[in-house]
């Protein structure tokens, strides 16, 4: 946990929601200065800020609409921090609320969990990777829904697989009662308008990324079984390697190793799984089964660590092992080395 401890005259609070913004300003002894409900607008904003801007920090809580706060005071130069949202309400918890004050206060105490501020210039493509895997998974779903059909009514087994779209024809036709037929050519329906936008999108996200960060996305691509979507997750969700000053602090926001919970030196447990970025957990969950794909070694790795531990501490040891493999390979620019990989 990083806390933003720097000392400023004035410390500014927003508790942020889509149409409304509750501001406090407080001084550097904590008296306060401005408490007041505003609408969600800039303009009205800065008004309020303007006898203060001098010196003035702003600290809000990580929700989805603080993209444009965030960019409004990198161009009028006001220091923003973005509050981690799980550390916050752990931190400032009490039994009344009121969370503007509360931000203020936890900035000019320097108790303010920070969360990374994700750069404007990346944002949006990172956001529509993002939507791109949303996508896809109501793909897989419709695909689902159709076998799920098939086995309903008990008909003969799809021996072809309807991912690809030479397989879907005459799928729908298996079925006799024709409101079956009907909501099974919607089902295939969507997919094929689903296939043609994936398409569209992920040739597009690739063009993106070779002009944004080729280096990167070249070195990612060495990775054994590491294909164009799992590069691009790695290479928009991490955005700059040197953000993290160390390796376990990076595979700590991956979700790749447990969080200890002791007291009195005796281990109690562990926690905080959700804590931590979901899609490169996921990224790098799908590289580690694709790795043991295209790798002997890597087999040969599972199966020694699976008979001291069993098959998902072997599965989460390799993933572990292949997020700090990915740190040090972006952190001194080199490609991946299967030799090296395995003999560490």
């Amino acid at each position: 946990m990083r806390f933003y401890n720097q000392q400023h005259p004035f410390y500014c609070g927003i508790d942020l929601h889509t149409r409304k913004m509750y501001c406090c300003v407080v001084d550097a002894a904590g008296e306060i200065l401005v408490h007041r409900n505003l609408q969600t607008r800039g303009d009205h904003f800065l008004r309020l800020i303007a006898p203060y801007r001098n010196g003035l920090v702003v600290g809000v809580e990580c929700m989805f609409s603080w993209y444009w706060l965030a960019d409004l005071c990198k161009t009028e130069e006001i220091e923003f921090v973005l509050g981690h949202a799980l550390y916050m309400r752990a931190i400032h918890g009490a039994k009344a609320k009121n969370d503007s004050r509360k931000i203020a206060m936890l900035l000019r105490g320097g108790n303010m969990p920070i969360a990374f501020a994700y750069p404007r210039e990346l944002r949006a493509t990172r956001d529509l990777l993002r939507w791109r895997m949303f996508l896809m998974r109501r793909r897989v779903e419709l695909l689902g829904h159709v076998q799920s059909t098939n086995w309903q009514y008990n008909l003969p087994p799809l021996t072809k697989k309807l991912r690809s779209k030479k397989n879907r024809d005459g799928v729908a036709a298996r079925f006799g009662e024709q409101s079956v037929r009907k909501m099974v050519e919607l089902d295939l329906s969507l997919i094929g308008q689903l296939d043609t936008h994936l398409n569209d999108v992920e040739l597009y996200l690739e063009r993106t990324a070779k002009i944004d960060d080729p280096q990167n996305f070249y070195l990612l691509r060495t990775i054994p079984g590491v294909g164009r979507i799992l590069a691009l997750v790695l290479l928009y969700e991490i955005y700059d390697i040197k953000r993290f000053e160390s390796v376990g602090r990076f595979i700590s926001y991956c979700r790749l190793v447990k969080c200890a919970h002791e007291s009195a030196g005796k281990k109690s447990g562990s926690g905080g799984s959700k804590i931590g970025n979901a899609h490169l957990k996921w990224a790098f969950s799908e590289a580690v089964c694709l790795l043991l794909c295209e790798s002997p070694e890597a087999q040969r790795f599972v199966a020694r660590k699976e008979q001291k531990h069993g098959k998902a501490k072997a599965l989460s040891s390799l993933a572990a092992k292949l997020g700090r493999a990915v740190y040090w390979m972006l952190r001194k620019q080199e490609a991946f080395n299967v030799e090296t990989f395995f003999k560490n």
